[in-house]
């Protein structure tokens, strides 16, 4: 997972430049989880490149392609993110 830091250049690190160097790095599937949007975004890589599976918003819950029986209420995974704070 990723979770994106506020502030454009590190936006666009996080949204753009860590995906291309994941998936030079093989990884098979990874989440972008957005902050700003209340989203999560579940990637899957595709040859040498992600495709986007799903974005899920905070009233829906996001699946992983990888491992099928794991999901995430993205609603509970920001509520837990506020109490951590």
């Amino acid at each position: 997972m990723e979770v994106v830091s506020p502030g454009v250049q590190n936006r666009e690190r996080d949204l753009d430049v860590k995906r291309h160097e994941y998936a030079r790095a093989g990884i098979a599937e990874y989440w972008i989880v957005d902050l700003e949007q209340h989203s999560i975004t579940v990637l899957t890589l595709d040859g040498n490149a992600y495709r986007t599976a799903g974005e899920y918003g905070i009233t829906q819950t996001a699946p992983s392609v990888l491992l099928p029986d794991f999901s995430v209420e993205v609603r509970a995974a920001f509520d837990a993110g506020e109490v951590a704070e």
